[in-house]
């Protein structure tokens, strides 16, 4: 009786290791399932950053109001016959008062 429960116990733990620890293991649908979590996140954002340019580009070929503001901002473009004023701010000075 106890061979035969012995050999029972071991038939068990050999159907038990793949669910465990072979190929299809849980560990491993957990680990792919974390994976898949990540990735979905990192779509989302990389999504809304294309969307985001898409809309910038559809911007630019439309209009000339995001040219002007591009070519103001980035580029420190002005038109003719305007005056540009430059506001500097005075920082702090960083040593100590006597």
């Amino acid at each position: 009786m106890r061979a035969l429960t012995l050999i029972f116990v071991i038939l068990i733990a050999l159907l038990q290791y793949p669910l465990w620890l072979g190929k299809g293991s849980w560990l491993r649908v957990w680990e792919l399932n974390r994976q898949v979590d990540t990735q979905q996140k990192k779509n989302t954002a990389l999504k809304a950053r294309n969307d985001t340019l898409n809309a910038e580009v559809s911007d630019l070929k439309s209009g000339k109001a995001a040219i002007e503001e591009l070519a103001r901002s980035e580029l420190g473009m002005i038109k003719q016959d305007e005056v540009f004023f430059q506001v500097i701010e005075a920082q702090p000075s960083t040593q100590p008062q006597q």
